[in-house]
């Protein structure tokens, strides 16, 4: 190779994996990236590819944490219910070595849906088991149903229907007629509910009611050997149509992995995501011969160009994009450049695992958006 060649090959990986190839200490053995809320994720999926495990079993035991904290109102237990307080989750799972997949959507009552995604890839010829199939399926292999809605998501979906009004103003959740001061007296309303309820609860109730979140995670894996797998899910939409299904399931959208050529997925409005199949756009992006980096900009630019890049319509939603190489390389890239979330704009990150304590790294962005 060129040295000129070599010095742009080197450009156009993430400062990372560039550092270990210049400090001569070599690239880490195994690497994990996802969306933010992954940390633990991360580190758990990269313990599991240490122990010389499978990489579709690392990022599934890793999401498998997210799934379980009911903190965590856009994934599994606790997510967001749809429109009439349902929870619904959805889920995919690619593995690289075998070229297989297998994914879930619309299922109700089932906690771990990456791993029932696994499951339906393992143990049928289809690929995707919707609804009540899904559940049954489950069930058929004993996995335990429970109710997903905790007291805290059903909080914020009496805050939503609460905050619903017709041109005058009325709204059959409450018990007022002429409501000039509506969100005070709900705001009050929802505290004799629940009285356990701190007044930041409260807050985040109707700030996610006002600004319904898209949440998510989606994990990709790399190891020593070159072998990749990746999978995404989440609850969806908060307050959706019931049946609605975004992206996360969808092969192709919200994940996609030929470990020939690289990885990807994505967390934000599955419907933007749906409309460019952006994690396969990703991969064959990377395919011919784009960094991680602007494989993911790439993406955002063709949502952005079916707005005719009117900031005005783009600002309403966010999305982001995660890619993994084959070659190692990461990147994960948003469409704006900071989130707001309760009045406060965070820079938009994603998190990384290359062995040790998981860490957050910046994402690329397209678009500025200024406080």
């Amino acid at each position: 190779m060129l040295r000129r060649d070599m010095l742009l090959a080197t450009a156009a990986l993430p400062a990372t994996v560039a550092a270990f190839q210049q400090s001569g200490s070599g690239r880490p053995k195994n690497i994990v990236i996802s969306s933010a809320n992954g940390l633990a994720a991360c580190k758990r999926a990269n313990e599991i590819l240490q122990a010389g495990g499978d990489t579709l079993e690392a990022v599934v035991s890793g999401v498998t944490i997210v799934e379980d904290d009911p903190e965590d109102s856009s994934v599994g237990y606790g997510g967001l219910p749809n429109e009439e307080g349902v929870v619904e989750l959805d889920a995919s799972v690619m593995h690289g070595p075998t070229r297989r997949c297998g994914a879930v959507a619309g299922v109700h009552n089932i906690k771990n849906v990456a791993r029932l995604a696994k499951l339906v890839m393992e143990q049928t010829a289809h690929i995707l088991l919707v609804g009540d199939g899904a559940t049954r399926f489950a069930r058929a292999w004993g996995i335990p149903e429970m109710n997903l809605l905790t007291e805290k998501s059903r909080l914020a979906w009496m805050a939503w229907k609460q905050s619903l009004r017709d041109g005058a103003g009325h709204n059959n959740w409450t018990n007022w007629l002429e409501a000039p001061d509506a969100p005070k007296k709900a705001q009050a309303s929802l505290r004799r509910m629940f009285p356990e309820a701190s007044e930041e609860l409260i807050a985040w109730a109707f700030d996610v009611a006002r600004h319904p979140p898209t949440g998510t995670i989606n994990c990709l894996a790399w190891n020593e050997k070159g072998e990749m797998s990746g999978t995404t899910t989440t609850s969806g939409l908060a307050w959706k149509i019931p049946g609605r299904v975004g992206d996360s399931p969808i092969i192709g959208a919200g994940l996609f992995v030929d470990q020939e050529v690289g990885a990807a997925g994505s967390t934000g409005l599955g419907e933007e995501n749906i409309r460019i199949c952006g994690g396969h756009t990703v991969v064959e992006n990377m395919r011919h011969g784009m960094s991680p980096r602007d494989a993911c900009l790439d993406a955002l630019q063709r949502i952005a160009r079916n707005y005719n890049n009117d900031r005005g319509k783009l600002g309403r939603f966010d999305i982001n994009f995660y890619a993994l190489r084959a070659d190692g390389a990461y990147a994960g890239a948003s469409l704006w450049n900071v989130r707001q979330r309760m009045g406060v704009m965070a820079a938009v990150k994603f998190a990384v695992n290359t062995g040790g304590e998981s860490r957050l790294e910046d994402c690329a962005w397209l678009l500025e958006r200024k406080a």
